[in-house]
């Protein structure tokens, strides 16, 4: 559940034997897995291969944002699956205008600070479908370079913060603010800066120098350490940004979608970027990804400067499209502001919780004891599906439509076991 776990030995199993040992034998060795074989779930619930349900409160990493397996996201990816799957992006697909079309609504959308939607700005914006978080911040640095290159000069450093995650291509990695994501895979792709997050003395001190073409952040740093920016901060990027003429890039891949209650987290600080990027969310789990840019800025691509085999495929677009129309349909922002209030009053209630940072239902609990691990571990035994960040630190991701009363049982199972352990 997390890529720093080490090999567990808790006691608690339910994988049949075969399958761990054929992953073991077959399966390259980037991820300890916990020895649990998911089969099926509903909601904000989880099925094993004995039977046993879980409270899903990871969410497959953020993904499942209307829940597993939702109705309507399944019926339109079966009905898409008795026409075609992929045609190219040499031709057109309807499901891919109309879902860049609900984006580019999405993205001009205008919240107050607590994530409930205001109004709208009218922003025009573009998208390129790509299929994964990763695939969409290298199309974004891209075309950041690209803005460089037209208007500032040759401009082509990208200055992001420090405890960032981008993703895990060798550009992206480069972006990311995490020395232990670089180790052993240097040289490294040159052109990036990593400042402190909430800084904006050092961020206008490294932009004064020259050569930056744009700056590159999570709302929420969620592999961090689930780390808020400021809105102040935000906000002052924004203006400096303006200022000097760079682009603001907004990393949405885990905060997008309605994860943090506004459609978008950058909305909930009243600014509007130039470059947005997304996946998790925007197919409740279907592979996906895409980065979004205002019109005059997209506009500097032109045909062959960026592409994908299999980004926006028929398939994807109409799991995208489904998963989009749940969202707003359902008006899930308020209901996740709800439950997310409400989970973070659960947390911060907790004797061992410190505190409980994030919004929505994105939500970081900093335990006073480093249980995290094993609190993960013995999680999965009382049906509980939980992440952590290093030893210290739970992740909440689940599925959107998780309901306050799963929260509370959640919570009961989570605090019995952090009594025990911390």
């Amino acid at each position: 559940m997390t890529d720093e776990k080490n090999d567990s030995t808790s006691v608690f199993s339910t994988v049949e034997d075969r399958v761990a040992k054929a992953d073991a034998t077959y399966v390259m060795p980037t991820y300890s897995r916990y020895p649990v074989e998911f089969v099926s779930g509903h909601d904000a619930t989880l099925v094993d291969s004995t039977g046993k349900e879980y409270i899903d409160l990871l969410g497959g990493i953020g993904c499942a944002s209307v829940g597993h397996a939702n109705p309507a996201v399944r019926q339109a990816i079966a009905e898409q699956l008795d026409r075609v799957w992929q045609t190219s992006n040499y031709f057109y697909d309807e499901n891919r205008v109309h879902l860049a079309a609900a984006l580019s609504t999405m993205l001009s959308t205008t919240t107050d600070e607590g994530g409930h939607v205001v109004g709208s700005t009218g922003t025009r914006w573009k998208t390129f479908f790509a299929n994964s978080g990763a695939e969409a911040n290298e199309g974004a640095i891209k075309l950041a370079r690209r803005w460089g290159e037209v208007n500032l000069d040759g401009a082509a450093v990208i200055v992001t913060a420090r405890q960032s995650f981008h993703g895990r291509t060798l550009a992206t990695l480069a972006a990311t603010g995490q020395d232990k994501f670089h180790r052993s895979f240097r040289p490294l792709p040159e052109g990036f800066v990593a400042l402190p997050l909430n800084d904006i003395y050092a961020l206008r001190e490294r932009v004064e120098r020259g050569s930056v073409c744009a700056v590159m952040l999570e709302c929420v740093q969620g592999e961090g350490g689930v780390w808020n920016a400021n809105y102040d901060y935000l906000r002052d990027v924004r203006d400096l940004c303006r200022e000097k003429g760079i682009l603001m890039i907004c990393d949405e891949v885990q905060t997008g979608f309605y994860r943090c209650g506004s459609p978008f987290c950058y909305q909930r600080s009243e600014i509007e970027p130039d470059i947005v990027t997304m996946a998790k969310g925007i197919a409740d789990g279907f592979p996906m990804g895409a980065f979004a840019a205002r019109s005059e800025v997209a506009d500097l691509f032109a045909p062959g400067d960026h592409g994908s085999t299999f980004g926006g495929n028929n398939l994807a677009c109409a799991a995208g499209l489904a998963t989009v129309k749940e969202l707003v349909d359902r008006e899930i922002g308020e209901h996740v502001l709800s439950v997310g209030r409400h989970l973070r009053h659960r947390l911060t209630a907790m004797h061992h919780v410190e505190e409980c940072r994030g919004h929505g239902l994105m939500r970081g609990a900093q335990l006073d004891a480093p249980v995290a691990e094993r609190a993960v571990e013995e999680g999965l035994a009382e049906g509980l599906v939980m992440n952590h960040i290093g030893d210290s630190i739970l992740r909440f991701l689940p599925p959107l439509v998780i309901t306050r009363e799963e929260v509370d049982e959640a919570c009961d199972r989570l605090e019995k076991i952090l009594d025990r352990l911390a």
